[in-house]
């Protein structure tokens, strides 16, 4: 079964402030309780809904163990590949319009 401990209360911080520093508009549902239901909705600077999640204990590397977000775009039909909290914010910033 698929887990997600590795969402632990400071890496939801670190996203936060990845995304804030980042100058991206953002929220989330409020479970970092429950991270299997964590979702952070983010705004790029060209007004696209971005969707981050945590990454399933399945999908992260162990050779790279702090990359563990994933974002989707619907509107460019895109995800990212899993990235670090600082990568991830960097990707929504950067990718074009």
């Amino acid at each position: 079964m698929a887990t997600f401990a590795h969402a632990t209360p400071e890496r939801c911080a670190q996203l936060g402030r990845a995304l804030t520093a980042a100058g991206l508009s953002w929220s989330d549902n409020g479970h970092q309780d429950d991270p299997q239901y964590l979702t952070y909705t983010v705004t790029d600077p060209h007004g696209r809904t971005w969707q981050v999640n945590p990454a399933t204990n399945f999908q992260i590397s162990p050779s790279t163990p702090g990359q563990i977000w994933q974002a989707s775009c619907a509107p460019l039909m895109t995800r990212a590949p899993i990235l670090s909290a600082r990568l991830v914010a960097e990707h929504i910033k950067d990718v074009p319009a």
